[in-house]
């Protein structure tokens, strides 16, 4: 245990951040590191509980306790070798994972939950400064060859580990650069894009080949990925948004979010961009859709020096308490706001948007909703909507950004080339336990598989089928499993 009495002692602190009207400026990260004392203290606020529910509520198993120690004793090898062990990018989950591991912390039952998603990154970057994380694919490799299809973090994940058992892996990414939505679909501001270049190239150390500007089943027919490779995964993720097929939808101004996040990445990056530009600069945006891709968009309109953002949620105003249906250690559906919403967004809950309104020129001009209010169980779970007589109103605007969510993944092209199965929600169709589909070669990760989820489920995917594909190719595997908690990789 780190420090039998830190979780007394010691309160929850997170690291500072730049003042919501210094960081809109631009577009580089803008939170801090924790001092060495202040690390130390964070650390020493792990309980290391006799069933430690922080496991259960990671995705990935991360073994919390352990390198919260190691991190509080100034082992910092140790704590990466642990970290390292169940998450390949604690880069990428200390900065975007909505850490439901703290949300499983035993002291979040009363109290604040230790910063667990801080710590990592913390030991991560340590890792880093001290050289400590290196490549780690074997001298003598297997023979076997496999192809990754995309290269968001599913694809990585399942990439670095079937590198490291000795595979030959070669992984195929549609878009310009390697990192799948990490690269085009998560702001700057939360995801700094040399966080990313930093990895591919230790990737590439391992002997991983990227094949960008290649989509297979348009520039390379899926049956030639299955001829040419021993195994092939799928992990291409659940690309296709969700519409708001309501009246003036073919109207002028109306965008979905991915599209409108992709270019000003693109533009960050300093990229060309071959598509009409979306800008919301001096421009009247809402954005409805209140999850995490929604707050993105608000974050880069208010860079983009949006006249007013303003977001919309069809759902009602959350409690900040656990409700009923969401009790400890579960995930909670509480009010919660991002650092986004910090740097200016008129939220308005509980609203549906009936239609789309625009002017002689075929322009949006304004937005027609209503307010509703929720029929809800006795958990109060949401079951049915149902709208306010005489709250119908319009809502001016330039600018609408649908943040709604995915879907599925794209059928056409790979995936009906393969002629893979799909269950009733358009995802390829794969027991969790096997990964494996209709195809005995083929396998599928990630968001193409269990729908659009968080970045630590698609890491969690990624290994866990690199694992199922290793046993198919040599009939074992030295690969841990998440459900084996304390296995080093």
């Amino acid at each position: 245990m780190a420090h039998i009495t830190g979780f007394k002692e010691f309160e929850r602190e997170l690291p500072p951040k730049a003042a919501p009207q210094e960081r809109v400026a631009h577009n580089q990260e803008f939170v801090g590191m924790y001092s060495d004392e202040q690390l130390n203290h964070q650390a020493a606020r792990c309980m290391d509980c006799g069933i430690p529910f922080c496991h259960a509520g990671c995705p990935l198993g991360n073994i919390i306790p352990e390198f919260n120690d190691a991190v509080h004793q100034h082992d910092w090898e140790q704590a990466y070798q642990i970290l390292s062990s169940t998450n390949n990018f604690p880069e990428f989950t200390g900065r975007i994972c909505p850490a439901p591991c703290e949300s499983a912390c035993v002291l979040s039952i009363n109290r604040e939950p230790v910063a667990i998603e801080e710590i990592e990154k913390h030991i991560i970057e340590i890792a880093f400064s001290k050289g400590y994380v290196r490549p780690t694919s074997p001298i003598l490799k297997s023979g076997k060859t496999v192809a990754v299809v995309g290269s968001g973090p599913a694809g990585l994940a399942a990439a670095a580990q079937l590198a490291k058992v000795g595979h030959s892996v070669t992984v195929f990414e549609r878009d310009d650069r390697p990192g799948g939505l990490l690269r085009y679909g998560i702001p700057d501001f939360k995801l700094d894009k040399w966080v990313i270049d930093r990895r591919i190239q230790l990737l590439e150390e391992d002997g991983i080949v990227f094949r960008c500007n290649t989509e297979i089943g348009k520039d390379l027919h899926a049956a030639e990925l299955i001829r040419t490779f021993d195994a092939v995964v799928l992990a291409g993720g659940a690309l296709v948004p969700r519409d708001l097929p309501i009246p003036g939808r073919d109207l002028a101004g109306i965008h979905f979010a991915m599209d409108y996040l992709t270019q000003h990445n693109r533009r960050v990056s300093e990229l060309p961009i071959t598509t009409e530009p979306i800008l919301a600069t001096d421009r009247r945006v809402i954005v409805i859709g209140s999850g995490d891709t929604g707050s993105d968009c608000v974050g880069t309109a208010n860079r983009q020096q949006a006249s007013s953002v303003t977001q919309f949620a069809l759902m009602h105003e959350p409690s900040t308490d656990r409700p009923a249906h969401t009790p400890w250690p579960s995930y909670p559906t509480i009010f919660r706001t991002s650092t986004s919403h910090e740097e200016g967004c008129h939220r308005y809950w509980g609203v549906h948007t009936k239609a789309f309104l625009g002017n002689e020129q075929g322009q949006l001009r304004a937005v027609l909703v209503t307010d509703v209010t929720w029929e809800t169980d006795v958990l109060g779970r949401r079951i049915a909507f149902q709208e306010i007589e005489g709250s119908e109103r319009e809502i001016p605007c330039d600018m609408v950004l649908l943040a709604l969510g995915f879907a599925s993944p794209q059928y056409e092209g790979l995936l009906e080339q393969l002629g893979v199965a799909l269950d009733d929600r358009g995802n390829v169709c794969a027991l969790e336990g096997t990964y494996q589909t209709n195809l005995p070669n083929v396998f599928v990760a990630g968001d193409m598989r269990r729908g659009q989820s968080l970045v630590v489920w698609a890491i969690s995917e990624g290994r866990e089928a690199a694992r199922r594909v290793d046993m198919f190719l040599t009939g074992k595997t030295s690969l841990p499993s998440k459900n084996a908690v304390g296995m080093f990789a």
